[in-house]
């Protein structure tokens, strides 16, 4: 729970680095989160919009800051630009090349976005 209040507390911090496990906790709970907002939207017959339920809708604009945030973050992690997020802007193919990112190592010291965060 801390990574996922870790990562809202740096809401819109796009400078420095994020360790894949602080990547990864905030995409766990966000899974979570959705399941549990879903199934609650399903139990109160909550209106949908496009499909998606009212309290998901608020949700996921709540967190797209904090979601693009940390992306760059962890690209800035492997030594990447973070305009590599752009990537997700095409279907399919850049999902799967920015999970790949997602799980690399970290780049081993300091690198030109700041100290490696396994060392702090």
């Amino acid at each position: 729970m801390n990574w996922y209040l870790e990562v809202l507390k740096k809401y819109a911090v796009f400078s420095g680095r994020a360790r894949r496990k602080e990547f990864w906790m905030f995409i766990l709970f966000n899974i979570i989160i959705g399941f549990a907002l879903g199934l609650i939207e399903r139990i109160a017959n909550l209106p949908n919009i496009h499909g998606t339920g009212i309290l998901s809708l608020i949700y996921n604009l709540a967190i797209f800051l904090p979601f693009i945030a940390v992306t760059v973050r962890r690209l800035h992690d492997i030594d990447r630009s973070g305009w590599w997020s752009l990537i997700l802007l095409i279907p399919f193919i850049g999902m799967i090349v920015l999970i790949i990112f997602a799980i690399q190592d970290s780049t081993p010291d300091e690198n030109q976005y700041g100290p490696n965060p396994k060392e702090e």
